[in-house]
This record gives C-alpha cells, sequence and structure tokens, in this order.
C-alpha cells in the first residue's frame, strides 16, 4: 500500500557506536516511498543498573510515521520501567525480563490508544517492531510484526524471528476469533501483519483483550544463551530489505562485507543500496550489531576486491559494458 516516488530518495541516516563489547551501525534510506515511515532506537548502556546492558530496534510505520516515532522514543522505558521487569530485588531474571517486555509493548501501546483519543483525530498508523536486548549473558529477540532480526553464529544463520502475517494459522485463528477474516493475506482485506503497535481501528472488538483483538500489540520473546565463541552478529531489518533478501543471502552478503570492511556503516549502506538495486520498493532500515567474534577483514579479501574494482572500471572504460 501508499504511493510511490517517480525516483527514490536515495539519501541516508547513518549511525554507529560501541561499547559492552559490541559494536553496531545502522543504515535507513526512504526508497521509493512518498514518506519515510521507518525509526530505529540504538542505546548501550541502559539506565537503573543496567549499564552492562543494550537495547536496539527497527521499527517499520505504515499509514503515517507517528507510532514508530513515538515507539522508537518511548518503548525502552515502557519495557524497563514496569514492575514486571524489575522483579524482586537485584538484576532481573530471565522470566522478569520476558514478562517485562510483553507488559512494556502492552502498556505503551494502550498509553498511544489513550493519547490518540485524547486528541479527538484518533491517530491510524501503526508500526511492526523488531528489536534485541543483550544482556551479559543472554540476547533476548522481540518481535511484533514483519520485521525480522537473526543472529549469525559459527558462520550460519541460527536464529530468526517469525514474522507475523494474516494467514498464519494461529493468527488467523485470532483474526476469526475476534469477528474478522483473512483476505488476499490481509486483515479484513486491508493490512499487511496481523501483529503491530497501533492500527486502533483494528483493536475496538468489545469483550476481547488487547492480546485477542483483530490484530494484537503482544511481542513474541525469544531468549539466547550467549556464546563468546559463536556469536558473530545480529541484523535487525523493516520488510523492505527482507522482501528482496532471504536470511542466508543477507547473512553471507553481510559477512563477506566484514571481511573487506570494519566500518559497520558502510556495510549497512551497501545491503540498503543492494536491496534497492534488487527492486525493494520499501523504506529500508538495517541494523548491524557485531559481538567480539565477528568477522575480521581478510588481507586476501581486500586483495580480491580491488582486483575486481579494477577490473570492472577498466571495462566500463573501454565500453565493453556497452556493446550488445
Amino acid at each position: 500500500m501508499g504511493a510511490f516516488l517517480d525516483k527514490p530518495k536515495m539519501e541516508k541516516h547513518n549511525a554507529q557506536g560501541q561499547g559492552n563489547g559490541l559494536r553496531y551501525g545502522l543504515s535507513s534510506m526512504q526508497g521509493w516511498r512518498v514518506e519515510m515511515e521507518d525509526a530505529h532506537t540504538a542505546v548501550i548502556g541502559l539506565p537503573s543498573g543496567l549499564e552492562t546492558w543494550s537495547f536496539f530496534a527497527v521499527y517499520d510505520g505504515h499509514a503515517g510515521s507517528q507510532v514508530a516515532k513515538y515507539c522508537c522514543e518511548h518503548l525502552l522505558d515502557h519495557i524497563t520501567n514496569n514492575q514486571d521487569f524489575k522483579g524482586s530485588a537485584g538484576a532481573p531474571s530471565v522470566e522478569n525480563v520476558k514478562n517485562g517486555i510483553r507488559t512494556g509493548f502492552l502498556e505503551i501501546d494502550e498509553h498511544m490508544r489513550v493519547m490518540s483519543e485524547k486528541k479527538h483525530g484518533a491517530d491510524r498508523s501503526g508500526s511492526t517492531a523488531v528489536g534485541v536486548l543483550i544482556s551479559p549473558h543472554h540476547t533476548y529477540f522481540i518481535n511484533c510484526g514483519d520485521s525480522r532480526g537473526l543472529l549469525c553464529r559459527n558462520r550460519k544463520v541460527y536464529f530468526f524471528t517469525q514474522d507475523h502475517k494474516p494467514n498464519n494459522p494461529l493468527e488467523k485463528e485470532r483474526i476469526q476469533n475476534a469477528g474478522g477474516s483473512v483476505m488476499i493475506q490481509r486483515v479484513n482485506g486491508s493490512l499487511a501483519v496481523s501483529r503491530a503497535l497501533g492500527d486502533f481501528d483494528y483493536k475496538c472488538v468489545h469483550g476481547k483483550g488487547p492480546t485477542e483483538q483483530l490484530v494484537s500489540p503482544e511481542p513474541e520473546v525469544h531468549d539466547i544463551e550467549r556464546s563468546e565463541e559463536d556469536d558473530q552478529f545480529i541484523i535487525l531489518a523493516c520488510d523492505g530489505i527482507w522482501d528482496v533478501m532471504g536470511n542466508e543471502e543477507l547473512c553471507d552478503f553481510v559477512r563477506s562485507r566484514l571481511e573487506v570492511t570494519d566500518d559497520l556503516e558502510k556495510v549497512c549502506n551497501e545491503v540498503v543500496d543492494t536491496c534497492l538495486y534488487k527492486g525493494s520498493r520499501d523504506n529500508m532500515s538495517v541494523i548491524l550489531i557485531c559481538f567480539p567474534n565477528a568477522p575480521k577483514v581478510l588481507p586476501e579479501a581486500v586483495k580480491k576486491e580491488a582486483e575486481l574494482d579494477k577490473y570492472l572500471e577498466s571495462r566500463v572504460e573501454g565500453g565493453s559494458f556497452n556493446k550488445k
């Protein structure tokens, strides 16, 4: 859905940083869309005694950018400040964290609904959210919608989040139980995701709780024990990336680029550019988070790349690419 431009907006927003043994880079581009509706969060060192924890997330807005923008600024606070997350004294347990993340999502969704109703012009926008909360011992993958996160461990895709699409059996069952239908793989023939924050037009079935509505704000949360030796990197991206690149393909692409450069912003820019050239028509956002054991720059890979660039340059200068 949504209107398109005559030519893509290719300016990129970039950021990078490091801390807690992690390095990250990110890139986002408006692309062919009339509006940029994506947003992102990258925080190394959390408040309230969680200095060794980090949080990263990508939000893919639809029907406007308001919900995505609000979540990028406030979701983390809703997660870490609720009582379920804090638990009793000391560091939160794995179950505290998982319950706290879920509570945080439900709380921020309700908070945005109340704000929207007070303004009398109900906000119709919504947003997916995919993120990771990284503690010294665990990585918590968080997903609500069809953005996706993956973990590359020992040179392979070890884990990836499942997209919440209306035709998934469990999602479809919930939608139908709430009196809705799935047509052309969309909720009521309209919305392409079955879980999201916002989208309050799909959350007003009387007698049903927040997680039983046509569209649910409930995230799926997976905890994975960290492996110092084998964990290499995490990719978080909106569906503008995944529409044109598969899990293994993107994992291999990023790994090969990390063998040529340690500039994570540059690698993210190359992902976005590649997806644009592969035909993505959506906004694109990607965050790359590297663990200490991420692929290192290899002199032979750098040499091979330089030789290829030189060869391509000579072909272009010689006009070989223009001949039939």
